[in-house]
């Protein structure tokens, strides 16, 4: 019986993705009432699924309520793929009683370090129906030629 799927609520975590930058956070649950705590959850909160396919790298994240304007996906040359964006806060009116405020607001960023067999100059995205998806196609991985040597003597 391990304790270690129950501690990381089923999920795959970060700490053990070589490729992952993402850091955990023990404290994303606490109840907090300060600003930093909800841009916070903002970045706590965007989940995104990475899979790997024989032709490429899929990325997908839910972003429910953002605009592609929004969201920035950038690549650093040291393969690093970096998704970033802001979710604004809803304006408030003086005479709206709030009973409830659950929808995170603020910027989140998140940061993946890409294999060495990901086509860097040919990374897709597209946005549909609140959810982005980032392709990375990968580049065929050659086998190791092996050549005879003739052994003299």
């Amino acid at each position: 019986m391990s304790l270690i799927p129950s501690f990381f609520n089923g999920r795959r975590s970060s700490i053990f993705d070589p490729f992952s930058l993402d850091l955990w956070d023990p404290f994303k649950d606490f109840p907090s009432n300060s600003s930093l705590s909800q841009e916070n959850s903002a970045f706590a909160n965007t989940r995104i699924d990475w899979k790997e396919t024989p032709e490429a790298h899929v990325f997908k994240a839910d972003l429910p309520g953002i605009k592609k304007e929004e969201v920035k996906v950038e690549v650093a040359d040291d393969r690093v793929l970096q998704i970033s964006g802001e979710r604004k806060i809803e304006k408030e009116d003086k005479n709206d009683t709030w009973h409830r405020l659950e929808r995170s607001s603020g910027k989140f960023l998140r940061r993946f370090r890409l294999p060495e067999n990901a086509k860097m100059d040919q990374i897709k995205a597209a946005m549909d129906n609140g959810v982005l998806t980032v392709t990375v196609p990968k580049a065929e991985l050659r086998k190791p030629e092996l050549k005879a040597i003739e052994i003299s003597g």
